[in-house]
């Protein structure tokens, strides 16, 4: 594990892994996140798009929502999103949006990546908010999964 993560990330990222693994359950692609303020979880999520025939329901704008209906508000401050693949640029837009500060996720993602791989949107300096973004918390986990669960659908 890197230094400039905290110790607790990789419990939380942990969770965000068992969150993934539930999508499998339904045929959807793994990908798992969870938010986390002030030591508990606010909101989960893990890939709905298949289950709900739904483009939007990634994991991440599933833990947003619940984490918005728990404080009551759409800015979701003075939390953590951990996520087991860097967010889209659908998710990354969310989440500058719900104005979230520290996002972590574990594997990259070359192809769709908007947290640095093929966007940096959450480092847009013309945007009104910038949440500080680490990567590659448990990404050879993350990558795992992803990759089992493309081999088997080829």
């Amino acid at each position: 594990m890197s230094e400039h993560f905290f110790p607790r990330d990789e419990y939380f990222m942990r969770l965000a892994l068992r969150e993934a693994e539930r999508a499998l359950e339904h045929h959807d692609v793994p990908v798992g996140a969870v938010i986390i303020k002030e030591g508990e979880v606010i909101g989960t999520g893990h890939n709905e798009r298949e289950l709900r025939n739904d483009p939007t329901a990634h994991a991440e704008t599933l833990a947003l929502r619940e984490a918005s209906q728990a404080l009551g508000t759409w800015r979701v401050l003075e939390a953590v999103m951990y996520v087991t693949l860097e967010p889209c640029t659908m998710c990354a837009g969310a989440i500058v949006l719900s104005r979230i500060p520290r996002v972590v996720f574990a594997a990259s993602d070359p192809k769709a990546g908007a947290a640095g791989s093929v966007l940096d949107l959450l480092n847009v300096p013309e945007l009104n908010h910038r949440p500080q973004c680490q990567g590659g918390l448990l990404a050879q986990e993350a990558g795992d999964m992803l990759r089992a669960f493309f081999a088997g659908r080829r």
